[in-house]
This record gives structure tokens, sequence and C-alpha cells, in this order.
């Protein structure tokens, strides 16, 4: 039987890796539309629930260049990731692109970035998104705060966007910080990832990367519970501070010298 998708290329250093938790019927055609874009694409089902996995793992059969991992129960997005990372290590890749699997991010930035991570492999390339008529409005406005914070973090080292997960990591640092940590495994991966890198003295590079919230009748699901996760926001934030004090001499006479 002929494959349905025509993949690209496979790479063997940069690896698309999309974790997923009960994401709705969207993530078939994310996962369709980022196999178009990049080969090889990873999913990493964290204890879905839905018929998310059972759907997957067939595609995983009749396309090359998709990979599907089940994990027996959920454990949070950085947990997720932290396997895949793992995984794609083992596998001989270097860099990973992480990218939700509900739709929201957007496949046709995936060659870009990829390119400016093969251009620039000692950087991480983070997503600064561009909403459109579909964002929440408090969500809009809140991650505002969280970037203020994760900029003081780093003394302003050039991040534009702290919570946006679409974003090309390389492999060996990311894994060297999250295992030297408990935290990071849930929604607080994606602020404390860019902040320790950036402390580790990874250079950010930002690209504008367009982001769709969808409605429940649009197939839209959202795992984001405003007050739980804004305690994990602000715990992090208040260990990261701590950690930005005592690093504070190192990090000014970085930015003395990029000055």
């Amino acid at each position: 039987m002929p494959n349905e998708l025509s993949a690209p290329e496979p790479s063997r250093s940069h690896l698309l890796l999309v974790p997923s938790y009960n994401p709705g019927p969207k993530v078939f055609a994310t996962v369709r539309d980022a196999l178009r874009q990049w080969a090889p694409v990873w999913v990493v089902i964290d204890g879905s629930t839905d018929e998310s996995a059972r759907g997957l793992t067939v595609m995983a059969a009749l396309e090359p260049g998709l990979r599907v991992f089940v994990l027996p129960r959920n454990r949070g997005k950085g947990a997720a990731v932290l396997f895949g990372l793992s995984q794609a290590k083992g596998a001989g890749f270097t860099h990973v692109l992480t990218m939700d699997s509900d739709g929201q991010h957007p496949a046709e930035c995936i060659r870009t970035f990829m390119q400016a991570s093969i251009a620039r492999p000692d950087a991480m390339v983070l997503g600064c998104p561009v909403f459109d008529a579909s964002a929440p409005a408090l969500r809009v406005k809140g991650r505002r705060i969280s970037n203020w914070w994760a900029n003081l973090e780093t003394l302003w080292a050039g991040i534009h966007d702290s919570l946006y997960g679409f974003r090309v990591y390389p492999i060996d640092a990311l894994i060297a910080i999250m295992r030297r940590q408990l935290w990071m495994r849930r929604f607080d991966f994606d602020v404390e990832a860019v902040v320790r890198l950036c402390w580790r003295g990874i250079p950010p590079i930002n690209l504008p990367a367009p982001v769709r919230y969808f409605r429940p009748d649009e197939g839209g699901v959202s795992h984001f519970h405003y007050w739980r996760d804004n305690v994990l926001l602000t715990w992090m934030h208040f260990r990261l501070f701590w950690g930005f004090i005592w690093r504070l001499p190192m990090l000014g006479m970085r930015r003395l010298l990029r000055a």
C-alpha cells in the first residue's frame, strides 16, 4: 500500500517531537501537516485516555516518517518531552523542535525554525507568538507577567516569549538541565527550560509564529487550568528568582561582554 503522505528526506540531526495528552481529533491533522513539512516526526502520548493513541499507532504503521511512543500514565508535558529527548539522544539526534498536538502551532513554520537551528546549532530557536482574534484576552495579557519575570531572571538575555512551546532545543543541554531538576515536568516546563538554558549560556533566536486557539465546536481542547497552573508558575518563578540572585554576577558579566 503506498504511503498516504509524501514526507521530506529524513533529517539525521533534527527531530520534530510532539508531546500529546488527550488532544482531541485535531491531533491527526496536526501530525499529517507536520509530516508534510519534516521527517522524522515522533509523538509521545502522555497517558491519553481518548482514541488518539490507537489512531496515531495505525497512522505510524503506514507512514515511515512517524514514530509513536505510548506512556502508560499521564506525567505532564515536561516529563513527556524528557522521555522523547532521551530516546532522540539515543538515536543520534542533536536537536528537537517541540510542537503541541492540538493544532495551535503552525506546521508551515517548521522548516524555517529547523533551518535557523541548523545554521546556529549552539542556540535555541524560540517561537514568538502572533495572536489572532481567537486568542483569549486574559491569557494574552497574563503571559506578559511571566515574560517579564523570565527576562528579569535572565537579565534580559533576549527571551521574547517564555510560554510558547513551538521551539527548537539542543538535546544535550536540555537533558542535562532536566535531570538535575525535580520540577519542569508539567506546565512549568516551557518557561523554566528557556530560563535555565539561558543560564547555561545557550543564546535565544526569536522567530515569529502564528498561534490559533480553536473553540470546542471546532475541535479545540484545552488542559489549561487558570488557578492551578498560575500557582505552579508563581512557585516556579519564586524558585527561579533565587537561582537568579546567586547567578547575578555571572549574568551581569555575560551581559557586559555582549554590550
